[in-house]
């Protein structure tokens, strides 16, 4: 992880949310190879509050980075009444295009890929651009996400040779893709509104959460009688 001195961005974006707070604690920025994409988190203690952010923001303009400063600090602070910056406007709008611009490897599983044309084919008039499609871990709580930064679809490695359990996963993950990243006034990332749920009734299955359910537990079962 390489330590670069931008603080002055940061405390710039800092004052602007907070003067009250300015001078309560040193604000450092560092950039790290760990994180993919454009992904960043933060780190708030007494004496300090650490931006650790992917090294694609070095090439990245002072007004999108201080944007996303603000939007972790509202994050930290939990302020809901604010006024939101011009650089926090210009944020939201870099994020909600990532996934138009973000690489797309070129091996993917055929399973996912298969699934996924499935869907975009019966649901979408294969209008969807293909995302990376990728398996994740054993994960029995982390069961699919989509990735605005990368442009992917994970889903669970749990459900590989389960079609129909995967197309459930992959047709709410594809939905996030379509709709796109909504951040609210106070700074919330809005991920299953209103207008979700209604386009996530229109899956054929309607006892696809169930299934997944019934799934998960007999597979955890299964995985408990292993290590007996």
């Amino acid at each position: 992880m390489t330590k670069i001195n931008h603080s002055e961005i940061a405390r710039s974006a800092f004052k602007e949310l907070f003067p009250e707070k300015i001078e309560e604690r040193d604000i450092i920025i560092r950039y790290s190879s760990k994180f993919r994409g454009y992904n960043a988190n933060v780190r708030y203690g007494s004496r300090q509050i650490v931006f650790s952010l992917s090294r694609d923001w070095l090439e990245i303009s002072d007004d999108l980075k201080k944007g996303l400063i603000q939007h972790l600090l509202v994050k930290v602070f939990k302020k809901d009444a604010f006024e939101k910056t011009m650089e926090m406007d210009l944020y939201e709008k870099f994020v909600s295009n990532l996934g138009k611009f973000a690489r797309v490897e070129e091996e993917i599983d055929q399973e996912l890929v298969d699934s996924f044309n499935r869907l975009n084919k019966e649901y979408f008039d294969d209008l969807i651009e293909k995302p990376n499609l990728i398996w994740g871990q054993d994960s029995f709580r982390k069961l699919g996400h989509y990735e605005y930064a990368t442009n992917t679809i994970m889903i669970s490695n749990i459900f590989k040779n389960e079609p129909e359990l995967i197309d459930s996963i992959m047709y709410h993950e594809m939905l996030h893709k379509k709709q796109g990243r909504r951040i609210t006034k106070t700074g919330r990332s809005i991920h299953h509104d209103s207008k979700f749920r209604e386009e996530e009734k229109k899956f054929k299955d309607k006892d696809a959460e169930k299934k997944i359910s019934a799934f998960v537990r007999k597979k955890k079962l299964r995985n408990a009688f292993r290590w007996w």
